[in-house]
This record gives C-alpha cells, structure tokens and sequence, in this order.
C-alpha cells in the first residue's frame, strides 16, 4: 500500500497543513519526517484555527496515528507545551508516537542559536533561535541527546555533562555568556522524560508494519524544496531535508514504497528569512500580497517575503523531488488583478537561464524574465469544481501546470477546510 510524500516546492509556506488535512481521512498515519519547532502548519476547520509546530496534522483527525519520526529534533518542552493546548481545545494526542531515535534540542543549542546569530549580524542566516540547526549539528558531530536516552537517566547524565563540557567553554569563553548547569537540565529533562515515555516507540518498525497490512502512511515535511540543506539556497536553508528523498531517512522506510509524492505550490512565492529571492516584490505588491494573504509565518510572526510565481523553481522542485502531483494553494488571494506575471526564466549577465542556476553567485544575481497573463475580478472562495472558476482562473492554473512540469490535481481557494477543489485523487 502507499507511503506518499508531502513536500513544500518553494521555500516553504506553501500550505502543507492544508493539504496533509484535506487527506485526513484518505490515510492511516501522518509522519513529521523532519524539521523542528521552527517551522509549523495552520489548519482551518470551521472557524477554529490550529496552529501546529511539531505535532503532524494528523493530530487533528480522530483516526489517524501522528507520527513523530526520527529525522525530527524535538525541544519536548514546546511539543508538551503544544499537546496540552491542543488537549484544553478537546483534540486528543493520546495516539501520538515518537521516534525513540529522534534527537532532542538542549538549552546550550537555544543559547547557541541565538548568540551567533547576533555574532553574525548582517551575514546572519535568518534562523528562528530555537535551537534547530545546532541540535543537527550535534546530531552529525555524534554528540547529540536523542529521545531514547530519556529512558536511561544514567546515560542523559553522562551525554549531558560531556555536551556541556564543551558547550559551556564556548558559550564563557568566545560569546561571554555564562555557563549552563549540568544539574538543572538533568533534572528539567527527567521530568520531560515521564510525560513522554508513552509516546516513545521504535516508529520505523512501526511504519514497516503498517504498510505491510495495507495501510496509508502521509510522510509531511516541515519546509520546502529550497530550504534543503542540499538541494536549497545554502547557506540560508534549514538544517535536514525537507525533500522526498529525507522522507526515507527521516522516516525509516525505503524508498521503494514510496508511491506519489506531491509537492505543494503557492499560486504566487514567499520566503521568510535571508537569501536570494528572484521574484521578491520590494513596493506596494509585495505588501499587497502579504496583506491579501496573510502571509506571517506560524511559528514566529514573522512577515514573510512576496513577489510572482516563479515557475523555474516550480520546474526545480519536479526533477529533484519527481513529483507526480502538484496541491496549488492560494489560488483565491490573486482575485481582482488585472494582470498576473509568471517568471518564467532568469536572466545573469545577459544570459537567459530556464533552470535554477548551478552557483550560489548566479542565484544571487539572477533577474525574474516575466510573461504576464491576464487576471480574473470573480471571489472564487465559494466555487465547488474546477468548472466553476473564471475562465482567466482556469487558464492561469493550465499554465503554472504546463511550465511546473507536473499535473495539478488540487486547488485551495480559500483558507477553510472545504474550500479546496479536487481534480483527481491525490491517495
């Protein structure tokens, strides 16, 4: 039966929370693979609003089994902080299961965090502070703290006193910050530790034999394609892979049973953080966009950068993660202009590029080549199909499809849990 992967096409904020509960009832489990607190998913139903940080979307649909997975690192203050407000709202998180392989992010990673990004000043990466990207470096230098040692307080001991051996020396000695007692977080973390405990399990083994029984397994991501530490615009990227293929590691399971992967598509493009962003509207569009859309990040409030679909990324995000179906959202924010440009190609140096470009110099240094199609006036937030959009709304979608490279087989027009339209199946 199917695992299908859920990915962000651009840098993030592309709507995944809408579309991992829209397939709410199609799937059986709903898997994190990635990412921590510093990402997070709103999802509408009715007129309450979730917003969710660690916890899968799935959380919120009575019969599917969250999962968080292995490739995740969990600050378990903010994930129990965010399982009690969920709960005080009457959603339960009672079949919630946790990697007992994912790594857990130490006050020393927050206190890191934050202090050389003030080191770094204007050359910044633009991380949230929470600790993240420290806590992968840890995780790939093997001195991490990972959720199974919660269980053995011998072993969170000795894993904490050797981290802050080192840790404590940088944070005096290079930033002029003071120490961290080694004894208060035991004792913070051994109390994490009972909460927790009925959650932790071996997830991989788990995913494994649910798939073997038939079931559906959502594998979502936090961030998008360009946020990859690898295939994104590094350095002002996360710190884990956010694309199809970290969904294997970050899961468990292999990728021979990965059967769809869908990316998820704004009908326009946005960033938060630093980094180069071809399409960036620096005038009184861009605020349009950000004001129409609400376009503030969920977990930091951040104002998130805007500016026009950018369809060489959209062509990216199809051949490094082979997608078979793109989730359009936003579709109803563009209403009422009365032209829509699409960048379709860049230009460097005089030279055009219809791929992302190979350098991180070249996509600094890249400008938008745009085609502008025309808009439609209609609110098409109430529409049930895809005939029911204004002909200029079906023209545009047809057209981000022909360039992205992949069939578009869902549109959101609005916010709401029923305000999407579905062209084919998508499990």
């Amino acid at each position: 039966m199917p695992a299908v992967v859920l990915v962000g096409a651009q840098w993030g904020d592309e709507g995944k929370g809408k579309a991992t509960d829209l397939l709410g009832d199609q799937v059986d489990y709903v898997v994190r693979y990635q990412g921590g607190n510093n990402a997070g998913h709103t999802v509408v139903i009715g007129d309450q609003k979730y917003a969710l940080h660690l916890l899968p979307t799935g959380v919120l649909s009575p019969e599917v089994v969250p999962v968080i997975a292995n490739g995740v690192v969990i600050d378990p203050g903010v994930l129990l902080e965010e399982i009690e407000g969920l709960r005080a709202r009457g959603i339960s998180c009672e079949r919630l299961l946790i990697s007992a392989s994912a790594h857990l992010i130490m006050p020393h990673h927050k206190a890191l965090d934050k202090v050389t990004e003030r080191y770094l000043g204007k050359a910044k990466i633009g991380t949230t502070g929470r600790g993240i990207g420290p806590a992968y470096g840890d995780k790939i230098a093997r001195m991490g703290v990972r959720v199974q040692d919660l269980l053995d307080p011998g072993i969170l001991r000795k894993k904490i006193e050797v981290a802050l051996n080192e840790k404590n020396q940088v944070l005096t000695k290079v930033y002029n910050r003071r120490v961290i007692d080694p004894e208060k977080v035991l004792e913070e973390y051994l109390g994490y530790a009972e909460r927790l405990k009925p959650y932790i399990a071996d997830t991989s083994l788990v995913l494994s034999k649910a798939l073997d029984q038939g079931r559906v397994v959502l594998l979502e991501g936090g961030q998008g394609n360009l946020l990859d530490i690898d295939h994104g615009t590094y350095p002002f990227v996360t710190s884990s892979s956010p694309t199809a293929g970290g969904a294997c590691a970050g899961a468990g399971i292999p990728p021979t049973r990965l059967t769809r992967v869908i990316a998820i598509l704004k009908a326009y493009t946005t960033r938060v953080g630093s980094g180069p962003f071809p399409t960036e509207l620096l005038d009184e569009r861009g605020d349009w966009l950000r004001t129409t859309g609400h376009e503030y990040g969920t977990t930091t409030g951040r104002d998130r950068r805007c500016g026009w679909f950018d369809a060489v990324i959209a062509r990216y995000a199809t051949r490094i993660n082979g997608v078979t179906d793109f989730f359009l959202t936003k579709l109803d924010v563009l209403s009422g202009l009365e032209r829509i440009p699409v960048c379709v190609a860049y230009e460097i140096d005089g030279v055009r590029h219809d791929e992302v470009p190979m350098t991180q110099t070249d996509f600094h240094h890249a400008k938008p080549i745009y085609e502008e199609f025309p808009g439609w006036q209609e609110d098409i937030s109430e529409a049930k199909s895809f005939d029911d959009l204004p002909p200029n709304a079906r023209a545009y979608v047809r057209t981000l499809e022909e360039m992205s490279g992949a069939p578009i087989s869902a549109i959101g027009v609005g916010p709401g849990r029923t305000q999407t339209l579905q062209l084919r199946p998508l499990v």
